[in-house]
């Protein structure tokens, strides 16, 4: 994984995500899940793209059910964007980077 994209979970969310000065994109994964491998390199390039705007996180489902639960995440990969600790916009498998581009755009 980059170093711009934060490892998150259950202990951390609030701090790292809900509390953040800055929106936040939590990608929600598991590590046998084939979409959530094949949008994982394309959300680290949009990690250095929005570097310094948008802080980027990945949350491992498997290991931490508690936030999924909270969130209502049924499928996974779920990307949730957050504005102010609030949930703008969620997109759910995978998706073409220009999609994940326009979510980020709107939160800036």
């Amino acid at each position: 994984m980059a170093d711009n994209v934060l490892e998150v979970n259950d202990d951390s969310f609030d701090a790292e995500v809900l509390q953040s000065d800055k929106p936040v994109l939590v990608d929600f994964w598991a590590p046998w899940c084939g979409p959530c491998k094949a949008i994982g390199p394309m959300i680290e390039q949009l990690a250095v793209s929005f570097d310094g705007k948008i802080k980027f996180s990945r949350f491992n489902v498997d290991d931490n059910p508690l936030t999924p639960v909270k969130f209502g995440i049924k499928a996974i990969p779920t990307l949730i964007f957050f504005k102010d600790g609030n949930v703008a916009e969620q997109v759910i498998g995978l998706v073409a980077r220009a999609k994940l581009e326009e979510a980020l755009n709107k939160l800036l």
